[in-house]
C-alpha cells in the first residue's frame, strides 16, 4: 500500500496555485492538510518534530485513486499524410543496443501491442533483430535475424517489406567505424551478421490511432495518455522510413544521404542541438513529420560516426546523431490533478506541505511559499537548494550503491521509505543511479513523487539527515531565534538572477547546495560585489555544472567527470544537451567553490562528525566578534543531531590557490577527523596512503570570513553538520551563538 504525491509549481507567491497530483493505493479517501514545515527531525535528541496546520479551503477528504507511473522513454510521432500508407515500407537506424538480451523491445514501430496488429523493427525476445508483422484479426508473423545482437556494438539495422508478394527481409550488420558513408566490418563480429528473409502470409493492419514510436511500441491508453510498452535500452541513430522495399547499399547510403522519393521520414536527432526543444525530434525529409521525445531521453550523445576528435557537440552535430533511451527514464508521472490549493494572501514565506493521511499511511509533498513577486517581507533570505533536492530525488545508494556500505563503515538501517523506493523502481532514478543498462542517470524531475526529500525521513547512508530534512534544522533555529525570513528556490535564481536576492540585507544557503547553474553563481557573485552579505550554511556547495531545462524547469541535467562521482560520463559525452556547455565540475572549469564561498570541497565520510577548534585569525579585530560569548579553547560543536557533532559529512577547505581571497580570515578548523574521511578524488594526483582524516591534516572544515566589495561580507561554516548542532541544549550552545552572531551583525546594516 502506498500513498505518494507530487506538486507544481514547487515554488509559489501569495495568490498563485499549486497543484497537487496523488495516487492512493488503497481505496475509500485520504486527508489532505495544508501545514508549516519548521522541523523535519524525528530524533528524540533533539527539538522533535514540528508542524503548523494552516486553514485552507483546500483541507478535506478526497477520493482515492491508484495512477501508475510508465517509465521508460521514447520518441513519438503522430500518424498523417504519407506515413499512414500501408504499403511496401524499409525501416532502418543505426541502433546501440545496451541490454539485448531483456525481451522485446522496439526500435521502430506502428505496432500496438493489444491489438497484435501493425508492423515494426524489433529487439526480439531472444535478443535478435526482428520485424513483426499484425494484421489485428490473429494474424501475426514475426521475422528474426537468428543471431543475438552484441551489446554496445554499433548496427546497421534494417527490415523492408513487399506488400505485392509478401516478402520480408531483416539485415543486421555491426560497425566499428564509419568514414564518407562507408561502414566496417570487424571479423569478430561476423557471428554477428545476418540477412534473412521468408515470404509472409499477413498484412500489417495498425489503424491510424496507432503512433509510431521510435524505441518503444504503442501499448494502450491510460486515462487518455498514450502508453508505450517494450521501451528499448540503448541508442538510436538517424532512423528512417521508406515507402518500398530499398536494396542493400541505398540503406546504406540513406543513411547519410535520404533523400529521394521513396523517403517517408528521415529523422535526424541532431538537428535541434542546444538551442533546439530538448523535446522535439526533426524529420529532415520534404514530408516534416517532426515527432516529441517523451520521459526526457539523453541526448547529445556520441553517434555510429563519432571519431573521437571533436568532444563538443553543437561543432561536430553530425557525429552526435544519436539519443540514449532508457526503460526507465521518468520526466513526468503525467497524473491528473487531485487537488489545488491557492496559497493565502497573507500567507508568510516559508516552507510547506499538504500533508497526506489515509489510515497508517502519510505522505508530505513539500512545497515553497516566496514573497509577493518583485517584494521582499523580511530583511534575510533562506535560499533553498532545490536543484540538490532533484540530484539526490530517490537515490538508492543505500540499496544499490556498491560503495556506500564501505563509505558508512556499517550495513544502512533502512526505513519504510527506503523499502518502497527499492520497491517502487518506477518512481525513477537520482543523478547517483545507474539505469538498468548500467548508463549513469544524467536527468531528474520533480514532476514524480519524491520519497527522500520529505519531513520525517533520515537517509540511512548518513549519520542523521540529509538534504530537505538537514535544511529544515536551520528553518527550525531561525524561527525558534525569531529571526524573520523569506524563502527563495534554486529555481527562482536561476530564472530571476541577482534582483530576486539584491531585495535582502543577507542570504543564507542550505546545507548542501552542490549544483548549481551558471546563471545561479553569476547571480550570488554579482549580489555579493553589490555588497550583499552571504551566509554558507553547509558544504560541498557550488560543485556541479547543473542546467534547467528551459522549457520546463523542472527538470535539470548533469554530466558527471572530473571529480567525485557515483558514475562517469561517456567519452565525447560530457558537455550539457540542455546549453551546450561542458558539464562536471565547476572546479574544472575555472570557477571553484572558493571563489564564491571562500572554501571548497575536500573531504567526505558519513560515519562520526567531529568538532572545531578556533584559528589565530578568530582574535583578529575584524571577526572576534563572531565569537562573543564563545571561549578561547572550547571546542566547537561537540556535539549536534547530524553524527554527534559540527564537523561531519562533507567538508570544505579555504584555499588560496583555488580562489580563497587573500584577505580571507580562516577563524576555525575542524580537528579529530577518523580515516573513515577520505581527501576527495579530485584532489589526488596519485593513490598514496594517507589520505584519511586521522592522518592527513587537509581532511578539515574551515570556518571562514572575509569583507566583500561594498560593505558586504561572507562567512561559511564549511559543514554539512553545522546545522544539526543549532537545537543542542534548547538553542543554547557555541554552534548556536556563532552563527546567531553573524545573523545578527549581517543584518545590521553598518558596512564592514
Amino acid at each position: 500500500m502506498a500513498l505518494v504525491g507530487y506538486c507544481d509549481p514547487i515554488s509559489a507567491a501569495p495568490g498563485e496555485t499549486v497543484r497537487f497530483f496523488v495516487s492512493a493505493d488503497g481505496a475509500g479517501s485520504y486527508r489532505a492538510d495544508l501545514v508549516r514545515l519548521i522541523n523535519g527531525d524525528t530524533n528524540p535528541a533533539g527539538p522533535g518534530f514540528k508542524e503548523e496546520l494552516v486553514e485552507v479551503a483546500a483541507n478535506r477528504e478526497y477520493a482515492a485513486r491508484s495512477q501508475p507511473v510508465h517509465p521508460g522513454s521514447y520518441g513519438i510521432v503522430r500518424i498523417r499524410g504519407a506515413l499512414a500508407r500501408r504499403d511496401s515500407f524499409t525501416l532502418q537506424a543505426m541502433i546501440w543496443p545496451t541490454t539485448p538480451e531483456k525481451g522485446l523491445q522496439g526500435i521502430l514501430t506502428r505496432w500496438s501491442g493489444p491489438r497484435q496488429a501493425g508492423f515494426g523493427l524489433f529487439v526480439d525476445e531472444q535478443g535478435c533483430l526482428a520485424l513483426r508483422i499484425g494484421d489485428g484479426q490473429g494474424g501475426v508473423e514475426t521475422l528474426s535475424s537468428g543471431k543475438p545482437l552484441v551489446g554496445r556494438c554499433w548496427y546497421l539495422a534494417s527490415a523492408s517489406f513487399d506488400a505485392e508478394s509478401g516478402e520480408a527481409r531483416v539485415r543486421q550488420d555491426p560497425l566499428v567505424g564509419a568514414a564518407n558513408g562507408r561502414f566496417s566490418l570487424p571479423y569478430a563480429l561476423e557471428a554477428t551478421t545476418a540477412s534473412v528473409s521468408r515470404r509472409l502470409g499477413v498484412r500489417p493492419a495498425a489503424g491510424e490511432d496507432v503512433p509510431l514510436l521510435i524505441a518503444a511500441f504503442f501499448d494502450g491508453g491510460d486515462g487518455g495518455r498514450k502508453v508505450a510498452g517494450g521501451c528499448y535500452n540503448g541508442k538510436i541513430d538517424r532512423p528512417r522510413v521508406a515507402s518500398r522495399v530499398l536494396p542493400p547499399e541505398r540503406i546504406a547510403s540513406a543513411v547519410e544521404n535520404p533523400a529521394g522519393e521513396e523517403v517517408l521520414a528521415a529523422w535526424d536527432f541532431a538537428a535541434e542541438g542546444a538551442a533546439g526543444s530538448p523535446r522535439r525530434i526533426v524529420d529532415a525529409s520534404p514530408n516534416l513529420l517532426h515527432g516529441e521525445l517523451v520521459n526526457a531521453p539523453s541526448r547529445a550523445m556520441t553517434g555510429y560516426n563519432w571519431r573521437s576528435e571533436e568532444f563538443r557537440f553543437t561543432r561536430a552535430p553530425g557525429e552526435y546523431g544519436a539519443i540514449h533511451f532508457h526503460d526507465d527514464d521518468v520526466a513526468d508521472a503525467g497524473w491528473q490533478v487531485d487537488f489545488e490549493v491557492q496559497v493565502p494572501g497573507d500567507l508568510r514565506s516559508g516552507v510547506y506541505a499538504a500533508r497526506l493521511r489515509q489510515g497508517d499511511e502519510e505522505d508530505y509533498i513539500p512545497f515553497y511559499v516566496r514573497p509577493p513577486r518583485g517584494t521582499a517581507t523580511a530583511p534575510l533570505l533562506f535560499l533553498i537548494p532545490t536543484a540538490s533536492y532533484l540530484a539526490y530525488a530517490n537515490d538508492h545508494l543505500s540499496t544499490n550503491g556498491a560503495f556506500t556500505q564501505l563509505i558508512i563503515g556499517h550495513a544502512p538501517v533502512l526505513g519504510r521509505l527506503d523499502l518502497l523506493l527499492a520497491e517502487r523502481r518506477e518512481y525513477g532514478l537520482s543523478t547517483y543511479d545507474l539505469h538498468s543498462d548500467g548508463s549513469g542517470v544524467s536527468i531528474s524531475s520533480r514532476l514524480r513523487p519524491i520519497l527522500n526529500m520529505r519531513p520525517k525521513y533520515a537517509h540511512p547512508a548518513s549519520p542523521s539527515l540529509w538534504q530537505f530534512n538537514a535544511d529544515l534544522h536551520l528553518v527550525d533555529w531561525l524561527t525558534a531565534k525569531g529571526f524573520a525570513f523569506d524563502v527563495l528556490t534554486d529555481e527562482d535564481l536561476h530564472r530571476e538572477g541577482v534582483e530576486c536576492l539584491g531585495r535582502y540585507q543577507a542570504v543564507m544557503t542550505g546545507t548542501h547546495p552542490e549544483y548549481y547553474s551558471g546563471a545561479m553563481l553569476d547571480a550570488v557573485e554579482a549580489y555579493q560585489r553589490r555588497g550583499g552579505r552571504f551566509m554558507y550554511m553547509g558544504a560541498n556547495g557550488f560543485y556541479w555544472v547543473t542546467a534547467f531545462d528551459p522549457e520546463n524547469p523542472a527538470i535539470i541535467e548533469v554530466r558527471k567527470g572530473g571529480a567525485s562521482q557515483a558514475w562517469k560520463a561517456q567519452p565525447g559525452e560530457q558537455y550539457l544537451s540542455l546549453t551546450g556547455e561542458m558539464g562536471g565540475a565547476w572546479k574544472n572549469r575555472g570557477r571553484a567553490p572558493q571563489k564564491i564561498a571562500g572554501t571548497g570541497f575536500v573531504a567526505q565520510g558519513l560515519d562520526a562528525s567531529s568538532y572545531f577548534r578556533r584559528r589565530p585569525d578568530s582574535f583578529d579585530p575584524r571577526a572576534a566578534w563572531i565569537f562573543d560569548g564563545v571561549g578561547d579553547g572550547e571546542k566547537i560543536g561537540d556535539f549536534g543531531l547530524v553524527g554527534d557533532g559540527a564537523a561531519g559529512l562533507e567538508l570544505d577547505v579555504y584555499d588560496i590557490d583555488l580562489g580563497t581571497p587573500p584577505h580571507a580570515l580562516l577563524v576555525a578548523s575542524s580537528v579529530n577527523h577518523t580515516n573513515s574521511y577520505l581527501q576527495v578524488l579530485e584532489e589526488l594526483y596519485f593513490n598514496v596512503p594517507g589520505i584519511g582524516g586521522a592522518e592527513n591534516p587537509r581532511v578539515r572544515a574551515d570556518v571562514v570570513f572575509y569583507e566583500t566589495p561594498n560593505g558586504g561580507a561572507v562567512f561559511s561554516v564549511s559543514s554539512i553538520a553545522w546545522c544539526g548542532s543549532l537545537s543542542h541544549r534548547g538553542y543554547d550552545n557555541n554552534v548556536s551563538r556563532i552563527t546567531e552572531n553573524v545573523v545578527r551583525r549581517f543584518l545590521d546594516e553598518r558596512p564592514f
